[in-house]
């Protein structure tokens, strides 16, 4: 992976430059002893089925999900949920991965997950509370490596090396399985962050450590290949973003949002709208109460839900919505609940959070995809100097969106359910639209020396018909804007949007189906 290249010095010479401050963990075990493991720093040898238990408040653990019998999201979302309540504090999700079975290959697809948390519970006590999580959730004894409604293994916990009867950590198979590593790996930086993580690298046995082991088993090239798709739960379906370039279609329901304010505040006219852009080829419909223009008024909950329903209601029940997908341009937490409960699949927060954030929980709780934009203030302060302030844009917007996706993550949104918008003409200037644009992957790589996860999110890109397009054109009507929009959205397929948000959908698509077959070329011919 081209990302990691530039990291193989911190490993060049191997973790015998990583000094601990302590000269011990403080774990106590009732019938054995913990002795330092040579040559792997900060790791202890555990060598007891017996009960251990953490003097020290917390211990930092790696724990894989699997699961591919019943509703496989569904007991992930359960298995997350009762973990919680049995004592694992959730901090990282890797990405979601759809795989072909293992060893038993006579079985349906899985689903591989992996989280990264901190627990009070000592290693046998963990396990105890995974198997009977197992159990709960209905899984039964079978054929070793068979069907399972959730599969729970400890990859890492803390500093420690555990042989012993009943657990063995790292697990002796996780370096010959890609299903394990990709996630394994979602949940590091680029950047080594603590000791614990320093540890954890050094247990693989290579000089490389983890990125090396996975760069062995064929890195990012296994991603779409070989049984091994990174996806994202969305409706009723897996998404794999990276297949194509997906259009998404915008419906402003508002009186005076810049671009078609006031022409779709009749239901009729709304309704004939959708069924236009479906026409077009939107795989998205993202509809919009609130206007979110520079300066805009802010409506009350009650006054959006107003001009909401009443078009949602109706195009939900439209035959040609059959299939697509529908999305919620909101930053109240009321609103996401009410449209997502009336049938939409997925929350745009232009916010990230930062306006209501009793937005974080209820989209946890209504297990749908979230996508977090960057914006400084709100619209109405937004493109204020204090906002406008920025030294490297791609560098800070995408600390910034890091930022929002943690907490989100925090709150209980696992990775694999966020998108992101660096939030095109949203406290930019028109230097800064362009740096984003073209900067996708510097924000990608920024976002990746803390989270990999993170950086391998989809990406949504909404230029369309912007003020900064029409001030390059010298082109005042928004309407005018579209072949601007064309050239901004294909600069920003090609540097790494996985969405696009148009206006024109017609034209968007034809970009779209343009740029994806040059980035297919490109690849057949690397």
């Amino acid at each position: 992976m081209e990302m990691f290249r530039h990291m193989y010095p911190i490993f060049r010479h191997g973790f015998k430059g990583f000094v601990h401050s302590n000269s011990h963990i403080g774990l106590n075990f009732r019938t054995s002893r913990c002795t330092y493991f040579h040559p792997i720093p900060f790791c202890y040898r555990i060598h007891s089925s017996a009960e251990c238990s953490v003097q020290s408040s917390e211990e930092e653990v790696v724990i894989a999900l699997g699961s591919n019998v019943g509703d496989r999201i569904h007991n992930f979302n359960k298995a997350l949920q009762m973990m919680k309540k049995l004592g694992v504090n959730i901090t990282r999700h890797g990405c979601l991965y759809e795989s072909e079975p293992a060893y038993v290959t006579e079985q349906p697809l899985f689903l591989n997950s992996a989280v990264r948390g901190t627990t009070k519970l000592g290693p046998h006590e963990l396990l105890k509370a995974l198997k009977q999580i197992e159990r709960d959730l209905g899984r039964q004894d079978g054929i070793r490596y068979g069907p399972r409604p959730i599969d729970l293994d400890i990859l890492f916990y803390g500093k420690c090396k555990i042989e012993s009867e009943d657990l063995i950590v790292p697990h002796e198979r996780i370096w010959e399985r890609a299903f394990v590593v990709a996630p394994l790996i979602d949940l590091l930086g680029s950047s080594i962050d603590n000791d614990n993580v320093a540890s954890w690298h050094s247990l693989v046995g290579r000089r490389g450590g983890i990125f090396e082991l996975w760069e062995k088993l064929g890195g990012e090239s296994l991603i779409g290949s070989k049984g091994l798709k990174r996806v994202l739960p969305m409706g009723t379906h897996l998404w794999d973003w990276s297949e194509k370039t997906h259009v998404m279609g915008v419906l402003n329901l508002t009186p005076d949002s810049f671009s078609d304010g006031g022409k779709f505040l009749e239901v009729n006219v709304a309704v004939s709208q959708v069924r236009l852009l479906i026409s077009e080829g939107a795989d998205i419909i993202d509809i919009g109460a609130q206007s979110t223009r520079p300066n805009a008024s802010r409506l009350s909950v009650d006054e959006e839900l107003q001009r909401l329903i009443p078009v949602l209601d109706a195009v939900v029940k439209m035959p040609e919505v059959e299939g697509k997908l529908l999305s919620v341009d909101t930053f109240y937490a009321e609103v996401a609940s009410v449209a997502v409960n009336r049938g939409v699949h997925i929350v745009n927060d232009v916010s990230g959070g930062q306006l209501d954030p009793k937005i974080l929980s209820v989209v946890r709780d209504l297990g749908v995809p979230y996508i977090a934009m960057h914006m400084r203030g709100d619209p109405t302060t937004m493109q204020s100097n204090e906002n406008l302030k920025y030294e490297d844009v791609c560098e800070q917007v995408a600390s910034e969106l890091y930022n929002r996706l943690h907490e989100a993550e925090l709150a209980g949104i696992p990775i694999w359910r966020i998108i992101i918008d660096p939030g095109i003409g949203f406290s930019k200037k028109t230097e800064h639209n362009l740096e984003l644009i073209m900067g996708l992957s510097n924000i990608r790589r920024e976002i990746g020396k803390k989270s990999l996860a993170a950086s391998h999110v989809p990406i949504l890109l909404g230029p369309s018909r912007k003020r900064f397009l029409g001030d390059i054109c010298n082109r005042r009507s928004p309407d005018e804007r579209d072949p601007a929009t064309i050239a901004a959205v294909t600069a920003g397929i090609l540097a790494g949007a996985n969405i696009i948000r148009v206006h024109n959908v017609g034209y968007g698509l034809d970009a779209a189906k343009v740029c994806d077959a040059m980035l297919k070329q490109q690849k057949s011919i690397s």
